[in-house]
Protein backbone atom coordinates (compact mmCIF):
# COMPACT_ATOMS: atom_id res chain seq x y z
CA UNK A 1 0.00 0.00 0.00
CA UNK A 2 1.26 3.45 -0.87
CA UNK A 3 1.00 6.42 1.48
CA UNK A 4 -1.48 8.04 -0.93
CA UNK A 5 -3.64 4.91 -0.81
CA UNK A 6 -3.51 4.79 3.00
CA UNK A 7 -4.48 8.48 3.34
CA UNK A 8 -7.41 8.07 0.96
CA UNK A 9 -8.64 4.86 2.58
CA UNK A 10 -8.42 6.46 6.03
CA UNK A 11 -10.64 9.34 4.87
CA UNK A 12 -13.12 7.08 3.07
CA UNK A 13 -13.54 4.86 6.12
CA UNK A 14 -13.93 7.83 8.48
CA UNK A 15 -16.40 9.62 6.18
CA UNK A 16 -18.52 6.47 5.91
CA UNK A 17 -18.91 5.95 9.65
CA UNK A 18 -15.98 3.60 10.22
CA UNK A 19 -13.62 5.89 12.12
CA UNK A 20 -12.65 3.17 14.64
CA UNK A 21 -11.53 0.92 11.81
CA UNK A 22 -9.71 3.79 10.08
CA UNK A 23 -7.77 4.62 13.24
CA UNK A 24 -7.05 0.97 14.04
CA UNK A 25 -5.63 0.30 10.59
CA UNK A 26 -3.80 3.49 9.73
CA UNK A 27 -2.95 5.65 12.75
CA UNK A 28 0.49 5.37 14.38
CA UNK A 29 1.66 5.86 17.94
CA UNK A 30 1.80 9.41 19.29
CA UNK A 31 -0.63 10.62 16.61
CA UNK A 32 -1.54 14.29 16.80
CA UNK A 33 -3.78 16.55 14.73
CA UNK A 34 -4.24 20.28 14.33
CA UNK A 35 -8.02 20.78 14.06
CA UNK A 36 -8.71 23.84 16.20
CA UNK A 37 -12.12 22.55 17.33
CA UNK A 38 -10.95 19.41 19.15
CA UNK A 39 -8.23 18.27 21.53
CA UNK A 40 -5.18 17.13 19.59
CA UNK A 41 -5.22 13.39 20.39
CA UNK A 42 -6.34 10.45 18.25
CA UNK A 43 -9.24 9.32 20.45
CA UNK A 44 -10.90 12.75 20.54
CA UNK A 45 -10.73 13.08 16.75
CA UNK A 46 -11.96 9.52 16.20
CA UNK A 47 -15.01 10.13 18.41
CA UNK A 48 -15.72 13.45 16.66
CA UNK A 49 -15.61 11.71 13.27
CA UNK A 50 -17.93 9.00 14.56
CA UNK A 51 -20.35 11.61 15.92
CA UNK A 52 -20.33 13.47 12.59
CA UNK A 53 -21.23 10.25 10.77
CA UNK A 54 -24.10 9.57 13.17
CA UNK A 55 -25.47 13.10 12.75
CA UNK A 56 -25.02 13.02 8.97
CA UNK A 57 -25.75 9.47 7.77
CA UNK A 58 -26.13 10.65 4.15
CA UNK A 59 -22.75 12.36 4.03
CA UNK A 60 -20.90 12.13 0.71
CA UNK A 61 -17.16 12.31 0.26
CA UNK A 62 -15.40 12.58 -3.09
CA UNK A 63 -11.65 12.75 -3.57
CA UNK A 64 -10.46 15.00 -6.39
CA UNK A 65 -6.67 14.94 -5.95
CA UNK A 66 -4.04 13.19 -3.87
CA UNK A 67 -0.41 14.30 -3.85
CA UNK A 68 2.66 12.89 -2.15
CA UNK A 69 5.91 14.58 -1.22
CA UNK A 70 8.18 12.35 0.87
CA UNK A 71 6.43 11.59 4.16
CA UNK A 72 3.55 14.01 3.41
CA UNK A 73 0.33 13.31 1.55
CA UNK A 74 -2.31 15.92 0.69
CA UNK A 75 -5.86 14.93 -0.26
CA UNK A 76 -8.19 17.50 -1.87
CA UNK A 77 -11.83 16.48 -1.58
CA UNK A 78 -15.45 17.55 -1.45
CA UNK A 79 -17.58 16.75 1.60
CA UNK A 80 -21.35 17.17 1.66
CA UNK A 81 -23.16 16.52 4.92
CA UNK A 82 -26.46 15.73 3.17
CA UNK A 83 -28.15 15.95 -0.23
CA UNK A 84 -29.07 19.64 0.14
CA UNK A 85 -25.63 20.74 1.38
CA UNK A 86 -23.53 22.64 -1.17
CA UNK A 87 -20.52 21.09 0.50
CA UNK A 88 -17.01 22.13 1.35
CA UNK A 89 -13.71 21.86 -0.42
CA UNK A 90 -11.35 20.20 2.06
CA UNK A 91 -7.62 19.55 2.12
CA UNK A 92 -6.21 16.99 4.54
CA UNK A 93 -2.45 16.90 4.96
CA UNK A 94 -1.02 13.72 6.48
CA UNK A 95 2.48 13.13 7.84
CA UNK A 96 3.65 9.53 7.90
CA UNK A 97 6.23 7.56 9.81
CA UNK A 98 6.76 4.32 7.90
CA UNK A 99 3.23 3.34 6.78
CA UNK A 100 1.33 4.95 9.66
CA UNK A 101 -0.27 8.38 9.88
CA UNK A 102 1.27 10.29 12.79
CA UNK A 103 0.09 13.85 12.14
CA UNK A 104 -2.90 15.45 10.40
CA UNK A 105 -3.93 18.94 9.35
CA UNK A 106 -7.31 19.73 7.78
CA UNK A 107 -8.45 22.89 6.05
CA UNK A 108 -11.86 23.59 4.57
CA UNK A 109 -13.72 26.15 2.51
CA UNK A 110 -17.50 26.18 2.31
CA UNK A 111 -18.76 26.14 -1.26
CA UNK A 112 -20.90 29.26 -1.73
CA UNK A 113 -24.21 29.25 -3.57
CA UNK A 114 -22.85 31.77 -6.05
CA UNK A 115 -19.21 32.19 -6.95
CA UNK A 116 -17.40 34.91 -8.84
CA UNK A 117 -14.76 32.48 -10.07
CA UNK A 118 -15.87 30.83 -13.32
CA UNK A 119 -13.57 27.82 -12.64
CA UNK A 120 -15.38 26.67 -9.49
CA UNK A 121 -13.61 25.20 -6.47
CA UNK A 122 -12.69 21.92 -8.20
Amino acid sequence: MTKKYIAQEFLKLAANGHSHEAFRLYIGENFKHHNAYFKGDANTLMIAMEESSRKNPNKTFKIHHALRDGDLVAVHSCVKQNSTDLGAAVVHIFRFEADKIVELWDLGQAIPKETINENGVF
